[in-house]
């Protein structure tokens, strides 16, 4: 006869919180283009990157390479209820303007753009 499971542990499956507004941090190097999709507090949700979805050698730098890493980051953050975001961007690459482009027809509302690239003042 089998012996009925008492006094076991019982796991609850962790619920995934609700964020209507984030910040999505897009990092555009020469080499690769990261997204980082964040709650207001800096506290990160989800993220995707050319070489993450796929990309290999030097096509991770490619604009087609940024919108491919720009849809899959904003699927993931409509997941989290997210529905309007700002955009910090940082970085020379050529996949800025193509994954900002990815997150907007993701269904994400694109409240402000900001270039956060930091720029030396004569080297100090």
């Amino acid at each position: 006869m089998a012996k009925a499971r008492t006094g076991g542990k019982e796991r609850r499956r962790k619920e995934k919180r609700v964020v209507p507004h984030g910040v999505v941090h897009v990092k555009a190097t020469f080499n690769n283009t990261i997204i980082t999709i964040s709650d207001p507090d800096g506290n990160v949700l989800t993220w995707s990157s050319a070489g993450r979805i796929g990309f290999k050698g030097s096509r991770k730098g490619t604009p087609f390479a940024a919108q491919v890493a720009g849809k899959a980051a904003g699927s993931q953050a409509r997941d989290y209820g997210m529905r309007s975001v700002d955009v910090e961007v940082s970085g020379p690459g050529s996949g800025r303007e193509s994954a900002i482009r990815a997150i907007s027809a993701c269904g994400l509302d694109v409240k402000s753009i900001s270039d956060v690239t930091p720029i030396p003042h004569i080297g100090c």
